[in-house]
């Protein structure tokens, strides 16, 4: 193996291919959000279910009608 030889040599490289996931369908339903986290308690709002303010692909899609909380505040179930 020659100086030359090593001009040529190429780099191969292989990448892992994850298998496609099978489709789920993901439910946001009662919210956790503590309300008294800063006085030392704990008091849940009663929210059963997250509603959308706004329509999909809009930042209001992320607030629940309900308890006027942030998506990620509710416990999200996928079956």
């Amino acid at each position: 193996m020659g100086y030359s030889d090593a001009k040529t040599m190429k780099r191969v490289v292989l990448k892992r291919v994850e298998p496609p996931r099978p489709v789920t369908t993901v439910r946001y339903v009662e919210c956790q959000k503590n309300h008294a986290a800063a006085a030392g308690g704990h008091i849940v709002d009663g929210c059963r279910e997250f509603i959308p303010s706004g329509a999909e692909g809009t930042d209001a899609a992320f607030t629940c009608a309900a308890c006027g909380c942030h998506r990620n505040f509710h416990r999200r179930v996928e079956s």
